[in-house]
Parts: C-alpha cells; sequence; structure tokens
C-alpha cells in the first residue's frame, strides 16, 4: 500500500511541488532529518526567512551571498536547499555533480517572476551598450543574459567598481536598483520589477509604530520602497541587519523585512525587542508566502525520498556560472 502512495505521490510532484505523503505525527523529525544528513552526506543551506524549526536544523544560515558562497565550496554530495526556487537553482549552477534538492517546487519568487526572460532579452536588445548587472533573485535564464551577478550584500561595492561612464541596466529589483543609484550616485536603468514582501509594508503604520516607540530604531532592507527607506535609522542586507541589531547599544527595533530573520535576532540579542514591520493588509507581520511553503515535513520527506530535486539543462548551467562566478570573485576581492 504504502509503495502505491509513494508512486502516487511522485506522479503528482511536478503538480503539487513536494511529496504529498503522510508523516507519522510521533516522529522525532529534528532527529530523523540529521541521521539522514549523515547517511546521505547532505547538507541544509536554509535562507533567514524561513520558519525558525527548519533554521534550527540548518548546517549553513544566510542571505544569498552567504548560501552562494557556501554552495560554492561544500563537500557534501547532495545539498538541501531550504528557500526557494531560484536559490536551489544557483546551488544547482555551482555544484552540477551534486544532488540539489527544494522541499517545495512551488516556493517560487514575485521577483523573480517579475522579469520573464522573453521580456528580459528584448529590454537588453534595446540597451546593447549597456553591462547587466542582476540581483541573484532572478531566474537561470536572466542569469544566462547578465554580466554579473549581486546580492543586496555587494551590491554598490560592485557598482562602484565599475568605471563611472559604463552603462548599466539593473534587474530585477527596481527598489534595490534606486537605492544603489542613490547610494552611488549612478544612473543605472532599471528593469521594473519588486519584491510583494518589501513593498507592502505600510509607511503609515510604520510612523505610527516609530511614534509608539521612540527609543527604537527602524531597520530596513533596500528592496523596501524609497519612501520607507528615507524613514529607516539603518539599511542593509539581511546579513547586515542582523549584524546591526547584534552591535548596537540600541535596545528595540522595528525590522523592515521578511520576519524569517527575526528568530535570529532574537536569538543573537535575547534582551532585545524586536517588532515587525506591519503591511499594508491587517496582518501584524509580512511573511513571504513563497519562503513559508517549506516546512519541517518537507524537508524531511525530500531528504528521505531524495525528492524534488532540481535539474538544469547544462547549456542554460554555463552560462548563468559565468556571472555568478564573477560575482563571487568580485567578493572575494571586496572582503566579502
Amino acid at each position: 500500500m504504502f509503495n502505491e502512495d509513494l508512486k502516487f505521490a511522485r506522479e503528482q510532484l511536478q503538480a503539487v511541488g513536494f511529496l504529498g505523503l503522510d508523516v507519522d505525527p510521533t516522529l522525532d523529525l529534528v532527529a530523523e532529518i540529521n541521521a539522514l544528513k549523515k547517511e546521505k552526506n547532505a547538507i541544509i543551506l536554509a535562507h533567514y526567512y524561513q520558519t525558525g524549526d527548519i533554521q534550527d536544523v540548518a548546517d549553513f544560515l544566510g542571505d544569498s551571498l552567504g548560501l552562494a558562497q557556501q554552495a560554492a565550496k561544500t563537500e557534501a554530495d547532495m545539498i538541501l536547499f531550504a528557500g526557494v526556487h531560484f536559490m536551489a537553482e544557483t546551488a544547482k549552477i555551482l555544484n552540477p555533480s551534486k544532488k540539489v534538492l527544494l522541499p517545495d517546487l512551488k516556493a517560487g519568487c514575485s521577483l523573480a517572476d517579475s522579469a520573464p526572460a522573453a521580456l528580459f532579452a528584448r529590454f537588453k536588445e534595446e540597451h546593447p551598450d549597456h553591462l547587466v548587472i542582476s540581483y541573484i533573485n532572478c531566474t537561470a535564464e536572466i542569469k544566462a543574459m547578465s554580466d554579473i551577478i549581486c546580492t543586496s550584500s555587494n551590491a554598490v561595492k560592485i557598482v562602484e567598481s565599475l568605471p563611472k561612464d559604463q552603462p548599466i541596466l539593473f534587474a530585477p529589483d527596481k527598489n534595490l536598483g534606486a537605492w544603489i543609484n542613490k547610494t552611488t550616485g549612478r544612473n543605472m536603468t532599471l528593469w521594473d520589477g519588486s519584491c510583494m514582501v518589501h513593498e507592502i509594508f505600510s509607511l503609515e503604520k510604520i510612523i505610527s509604530l516609530m511614534q509608539q516607540h521612540p527609543d527604537a530604531e527602524f531597520i530596513a532592507h533596500p528592496e523596501c520602497e524609497a519612501d520607507l527607506l528615507e524613514l529607516a535609522h539603518y539599511i542593509g542586507s539581511t546579513t547586515a541587519l542582523l549584524n546591526y541589531t547584534k552591535k548596537s547599544n540600541v535596545q528595540k527595533f522595528i525590522v523592515g523585512t521578511e520576519t524569517g530573520i527575526m528568530h535570529q535576532m532574537e536569538l543573537s540579542s535575547p534582551l532585545k525587542t524586536f517588532i515587525p514591520a506591519p503591511p499594508t493588509n491587517n496582518c501584524a507581520c509580512n511573511d513571504c508566502p513563497h519562503m513559508k511553503r517549506n516546512t519541517l515535513e518537507k524537508v524531511y520527506l525530500a531528504l528521505k525520498y531524495e525528492q524534488p530535486e532540481l535539474l538544469m539543462d547544462e547549456s542554460l548551467r554555463i552560462a548563468a556560472l559565468k556571472p555568478i562566478q564573477r560575482m563571487l570573485d568580485l567578493s572575494a576581492s571586496f572582503g566579502l
């Protein structure tokens, strides 16, 4: 009977995104996952926006730059990427011989989806003299059309490393691009894309929170819109925000990014207070529905049955590797 259930789950994998099998509720999932990692020489890479239980079982936790760097140097035979689809793609691009798993294939990214490859190819053709810098939050097809990949951790340094007269196309995040333009004094041409999580923060509600908590600092990710960034006491990548809260003497923060990072902030600074910046809807916090598709049960099933597996056309992988490698080399030269 179970073999039939497993066969059916595998047949439905592409449609539902994960193996729809029941998990024994009495299982100690953390112990089972750790045993499977050891048995299969597998590593779990998890983004800060994952739920706390997934973060706690990860071998490496980080933002996009740190995760890409870790994926590039791992000696594991298998990588389970607890994040979204483009992150698993990046791991596969860097590790063609390793099996790369994603707990849920439907864990996509609104920002990556905002740059369809065919439309971007036309956009690039319209600017033939421009160098293309793409934010890592994009599909492998967009990476393959890019000259350099960047993350929010290294974007400013990468742009500043280029000649001032070099025309640049920046994709897909217009908000991050606008912040880079303001920070560097450049005038990059921006693709009109954005992250659904960072675009629905409520300016009015954040101002109200700041008035209610005058002793708090508002910290924000540069994917936020410009009017929010104008309010921020500190702007930085997910890792930079975490590090800032560790080092700062301030005891209270309003956090303008996806709420998953607050798990690490609270672990690192248990005596400090972290308040999620509210969105425009009726929720008190702002979760990424794509990141939150992953669960500990899906992580366990993916490791146990080695599915869903991220597969990629080799010609696409090779084309996408070059700009990623350039990013990694530049980051190393910057000491990042």
